[in-house]
């Protein structure tokens, strides 16, 4: 009787830490799990060069599509996240 754990799949990849938690934070209002996926090294240098300050934006398979939704809204709203498309 083993829980399996659920497969995430990446939304959307952003620039930054900051853009992605404000991302999450929004997900998870809704009731939806985020995990962010990133190069520590981008943290921790602040680096933004060659892909090390991308953020992968992951969410349960089932709920991918609903998150989806819920940032399309922001995306094409045009608030200086053109990178927020996944």
């Amino acid at each position: 009787m083993g829980s399996s754990k659920p497969e995430f799949t990446v939304i959307s990849t952003v620039q930054g830490e900051l853009t992605a938690r404000v991302i999450k934070s929004h997900l998870e209002s809704e009731g939806i799990p985020v995990v962010l996926s990133y190069e520590s090294v981008g943290v921790a240098f602040g680096v933004t060069v060659d892909g090390l300050g991308q953020v992968r934006i992951m969410v349960p398979e089932e709920f991918a599509e609903q998150a989806r939704e819920i940032i399309r809204p922001r995306e094409t709203a045009g608030e200086n996240q053109q990178a927020w498309s996944g």
